[in-house]
């Protein structure tokens, strides 16, 4: 039996991580305003991975929340593709994949 209580804290303490980060990396964003072109060169090379952090920060946002859904639906812990309980093991490290250990290799 999936504990979970225990992972819907560990998945709001992740969301309040991520919730900070992308603030932080939107405040980073808009306070570029370099007039000197190399300085203002380096700024958006920064920008690219800022972007990229952020986006991802996003992407895993969307899973917690579908992590939430699942929770409140029952659902959690189970593989949304087979059906079969996800392993504590693999839940620690990963605890919004909605997937066991074999269907997410089918998913790559």
């Amino acid at each position: 039996m999936v504990d979970v209580a225990k992972y819907r804290s560990m998945l709001e303490a992740r969301m309040k991580e991520l919730d900070v980060r992308l603030h932080d990396i939107e405040e980073e964003l808009d306070s570029h305003q370099s007039k000197d072109w190399e300085e203002l060169a380096v700024e958006r090379e920064e920008d690219e991975v800022l972007e990229g952090l952020g986006t991802s920060g996003q992407a895993e946002i969307i899973k917690i929340r579908a992590a939430f859904t699942r929770m409140d639906e029952g659902e959690f812990g189970y593989c949304v593709d087979c059906g079969s309980e996800v392993s504590a093991e693999r839940l620690d490290v990963l605890p919004h994949t909605p997937f066991c250990k074999d269907c997410a290799a089918k998913h790559g």
